[in-house]
């Protein structure tokens, strides 16, 4: 269960990267992390803290509920 979680959130903030026109080593310069650290979330093998995904939907201009929006 918890691995889909993660999964789906990973699709989501993929998604809305691609959406935005940014490459991962883009989103990653905008939050100050490692380019693998965003790899490794947009594929669901990290659990990102809180924090970690508020500052994702500011860097990606949406609203947080969006990256939990796993039905679409």
């Amino acid at each position: 269960m918890n691995t889909k979680i993660l999964e789906n959130f990973g699709y989501q903030v993929r998604k809305r990267r691609r959406q935005a026109g940014l490459s991962q080593e883009e989103l990653a310069e905008k939050l100050n992390v490692h380019r693998t650290y965003m790899s490794f979330i947009e594929r669901g093998q990290r659990n990102p803290s809180l924090i970690m995904i508020f500052k994702i939907s500011r860097a990606l201009k949406i609203k947080l509920p969006i990256l939990f929006d796993f039905d679409n």
